[in-house]
């Protein structure tokens, strides 16, 4: 269990921070930058909680937890065994969930535009922050080897969020449709 007893440390006053193995790397190193966009992941998701009810409450509060593993994961340089390491069934969950959701959904007749309700258009957020946490985990898988269920599940997570955000509009009924070229 973590412990925290002090918030600020002072360690990271000279522009670097510590990964979990104790090693020290740059505060704007790739690994870094790969970390915060999934925080800023899991923080738009705590912003679209705020209207999110029932089952897809739930599954959101799963997946912020999951963020947090995969930060965990991101923050052990290597892709050996480890505590907590992303794994394919996290992965699987998500499929899963992004099947039975879909299911519902009226069939897309052109490109989603990011709206209709608040919940959708929060979770539109999100999708679009997941997905910079992606290039970024890519960018840096490209350079250090990484565990492979992790980037399966970050790019999973921005196909689950869209998903959601059609749900959340009237299961895809309210969704504001991209209409080429309208404002020529």
């Amino acid at each position: 269990m973590v412990k925290l007893n002090k918030i600020y440390t002072r360690t990271g006053d000279l522009g670097e921070t510590g990964l979990t193995d104790a090693s020290r790397v740059g505060k704007s190193s790739p690994r870094i930058e790969a970390i915060g966009a999934v925080d800023e992941t899991s923080s738009a998701i705590g912003v679209a909680r705020l209207d999110a009810l029932g089952d897809l409450d739930a599954m959101l509060a799963r997946i912020q937890n999951d963020l947090f593993d995969l930060g965990a994961d991101l923050s052990m340089p290597g892709e050996g065994a480890g505590d907590l390491r992303i794994v394919p069934a996290q992965v699987e969950r998500l499929e899963r969930e992004i099947d039975v959701m879909n299911e519902g959904l009226s069939p897309l007749t052109s490109f989603v535009l990011p709206g209709g309700t608040a919940l959708s258009a929060h979770l539109h957020v999100a999708r679009a922050i997941a997905r910079r946490a992606e290039r970024a985990i890519v960018g840096l898988a490209a350079k250090e080897k990484l565990n492979s269920a992790l980037v399966q599940y970050i790019n999973r997570l921005s196909d689950h969020l869209f998903v959601m955000a059609r749900a959340a509009n009237d299961q895809g009924m309210g969704d504001v449709l991209w209409v080429p070229g309208k404002n020529r």
